[in-house]
């Protein structure tokens, strides 16, 4: 769960991405994302070009200081994006007009404490998750099999990195490895058929998919595990492997019911109709 966390959090149902240095113990956050909640802007990357340049003009070091981490983008790929820490974002908020400042701040202000709360016991991080999932009307079933797979993915990411994995791009390949074999879809074409964007994919599926992706994540380390996969090349023929084993199980189920397990519904986008897909 901390992993997911790390990536993606909450201020007034708006997703900011993040990242969390923990050699030296700061967050950064996507600049993007800020002046987008700040500002309600269609258009925060022009709004963000155009305080920077005003910001030079007047003599201020601030978006100059700021560096950038590749965060995972709409598309799902890993891209460069400006990001600053808790000093500069407060900085930041007093040149940005908006009546949001300060509870942003004090949001802001609530991250820190919470990290360091989740460092020393890691299940707080489990209890705000089922929290926020409980009060977007998720059901305690649904819940439940969220956080199964969450500690499911959680152990195969850890076999990855011990086995030479490192890079987020070669996670996200890997994922999508894994994905697109048991469904048939890429995360990209699975989120476009839920009619997703900056959403948790994982988050606006349905028990079904998330039992199966469960599956074939299990698979995959088990597999990995038994082969002695070291490296992208290898994980990833795991990968393969794992997802197979989910596709099959998909395969028999949906010809035993005559629905599909893969649907384009979401939490934003109910379907009634659950048709097996062709």
């Amino acid at each position: 769960m901390m992993e997911d966390k790390e990536k993606i959090a909450l201020f007034e149902s708006k997703q900011i991405r993040r990242h969390y240095d923990a050699d030296k113990e700061i967050w950064y956050f996507s600049v993007i994302d800020i002046v987008e909640v700040l500002t309600e802007s269609p258009r925060p990357r022009k709004y963000w070009n155009a305080l920077k340049i005003k910001l030079i003009a007047e003599g201020s070091e601030l978006s100059q200081n700021m560096g950038q981490l590749k965060l995972a983008a709409e598309d799902g790929k890993m891209r460069l994006t400006d990001v600053a820490n808790v000093e500069q974002i407060f900085r930041l908020i007093q040149s940005i007009p908006s009546p949001k400042a300060e509870p942003f701040k004090q949001w802001l202000a609530k991250v820190g404490y919470e990290r360091l709360q989740e460092i020393q016991d890691p299940s707080l991080s489990m209890d705000r998750a089922r929290d926020n999932w409980q009060k977007m009307g998720r059901s305690e079933k649904w819940i439940q099999q969220r956080m199964t797979g969450q500690e499911t993915r959680n152990k195969l990411t850890d076999y990855w990195k011990e086995s030479g994995v490192e890079k987020a791009d070669e996670f996200a390949m890997l994922t999508n490895i894994i994905h697109q074999e048991w469904t048939g879809l890429t995360v990209k074409k699975h989120k476009d058929l839920k009619g997703l964007k900056s959403q948790n994919l994982r988050d606006h599926m349905s028990e079904a998919e998330l039992i199966f992706t469960a599956l074939a994540e299990l698979s995959t380390r088990q597999i990995a595990e038994t082969e002695q996969a070291k490296g992208i090349d290898e994980n990833a023929k795991a990968s393969k492997k794992g997802g197979t084993v989910a596709k099959n199980a998909r395969k028999e189920l949906e010809a035993r019911t005559g629905k599909s397990v893969v649907t384009g519904e979401s939490f934003l986008k109910p379907i009634k109709e659950n048709k097996k897909l062709k």
